[in-house]
């Protein structure tokens, strides 16, 4: 493998973890959480309590990458700590859902969101697809190139976002009692559903580890990205719901998928609604940008341990060739596959692999010592993690059993896969 010098400082990672959160599941989850759970103080508390278990998960991240400094994420990990099978199937399930197929939803909900503004003979897809190219073509360039603009939208990004919260927060007020329904009696399992989704909204904050080798100190920066990242995040998201949900009238919002733009325009009409569409239009931007520069990194890793072709092996600054195979896999997705269906079994798929990593947390402290594998808060800060994760995973699966099939199809599936790849890589070792 031929790597250049390490490129990506704290503020690269930090902005990459930061634009990997920040998604279309902020902008589209709350009016169905507020619809289910009859309250905005219980809306806000399930994004608090995501953000928790978020931030847990970083915590448990960053003292794998101290121990385990090199690119590859879940892969990785799971390969070196437990069993290469383990980590193969979760290299598998990023490269079939975890990346391409959410970089092809941000994408396309990037064009949805811009198509207001858009010709109307323009094809289905095709703005879609031209944000996969461009971000394609600024990742596989330079990566100095690819994360300078990287950090510059995300900057910007956050920049407007705050201006949008102080200027909402500056034309309303909180809705008033008596437009809202009676309170609904609290049911712990519409709780944990809109948790599940919430959930979603939180994935990314491990981003940073996939691309740890390239960082500069990648076992002190990697932790601090995971860490900074995800509590901005979480300040973000509950700011931005406190406009969603707090100050419009309760009709207004609750049940809506685009209740950010609802919200918008309950609050401050027409011109504050464009100006939420542009700035959703932003975050789906950077956030396929920031898909595009970690996954395939985790490809080039696989294909370093010959669990993958050579050519997806790193040559240079970047792993051009795994970063055109996420493009084109991304394109087909866009062009082809039902991206509903897809994404219904994506939560289940990549929060097992989430709380499975995790967990090798104590088998690597087991085996290495606590000494050389220091966890903040240990046991409970891994436990509150896998603990959360597989409860929300068995409620999504009970009340949509395809998204089990879903799962255990893509995980036999890399059962298959390894079994071929170890047998080629036998036979070319005789």
């Amino acid at each position: 493998m031929t790597l250049s010098k390490p490129s990506l400082g704290f503020v690269s990672l930090t902005c990459l973890v930061v634009a990997n959160m920040l998604g279309a599941g902020v902008f589209t989850t709350s009016g169905f959480a507020l619809s289910d759970l009859g309250s905005p103080g219980r809306v806000m508390l399930a994004w608090f309590c995501g953000g928790i278990t978020a931030l847990c998960g970083a915590v448990c991240y960053g003292s794998l990458c101290r121990r385990l400094t090199e690119s590859g994420g879940e892969y990785l990990y799971l390969s070196r700590v437990i069993h290469p099978m383990a980590g193969f199937i979760a290299g598998w399930v990023s490269l079939l859902a975890g990346f391409t197929g959410a970089t092809a939803f941000a994408a396309l909900t990037f064009e949805t969101y811009l198509a207001p503004a858009l010709p109307s003979d323009l094809s289905s897809g095709s703005i879609a697809i031209g944000l996969v190219l461009v971000t394609t073509f600024a990742h596989a360039s330079r990566l100095r190139a690819g994360a300078f603009s990287q950090n510059a939208a995300v900057i910007l990004k956050l920049g407007l976002i705050a201006a949008f919260i102080f200027y909402a927060l500056s034309l309303g007020s909180p809705a008033s009692e008596t437009v809202a329904p009676p309170v609904k009696p609290f049911s712990i399992f519409a709780f944990a559903g809109s948790l599940v989704w919430i959930s979603l909204s939180y994935s990314g904050f491990n981003a940073a580890v996939y691309v740890s080798g390239e960082a500069h100190s990648p076992a002190v920066d990697v932790p601090r990205a995971l860490i900074w990242g995800t509590v901005l995040v979480i300040g973000l998201y509950l700011a931005l719901n406190a406009v969603f949900v707090m100050l419009p009238p309760f009709q207004d919002v609750a049940g809506r998928q685009d209740v950010a733009a609802a919200a918008a325009h309950s609050i401050g009409g027409a011109p504050l609604e464009n100006i939420t569409r542009a700035l959703i239009a932003m975050a789906l931007a950077t956030s396929v940008s920031s898909m595009m520069m970690a996954g395939p990194r985790v490809y080039t890793r696989m294909a370093d341990d010959g669990m993958f072709p050579k050519i997806f092996r790193f040559h240079g600054e970047v792993p051009r060739a795994s970063i055109i195979l996420q493009a084109v896999i991304t394109i087909t997705v866009i062009l082809f596959t039902d991206l509903k269906e897809l994404l219904s079994y994506l939560g289940l798929t990549l929060s097992l692999s989430s709380a499975l990593t995790i967990s090798s947390l104590f088998i690597l402290r087991r085996r290495e010592g606590k000494e050389k594998v220091p966890v903040w808060g240990f046991p409970v800060t891994p436990l509150v993690f896998i603990m959360a994760t597989l409860v929300l995973a068995v409620m999504a699966a009970r009340n949509s059993p395809n998204e089990l099939i879903g799962a255990l199809v893509t995980i036999f599936s890399g059962v298959a896969v390894f079994m071929v790849m170890n047998r080629l890589n036998a036979g070319s070792a005789k």
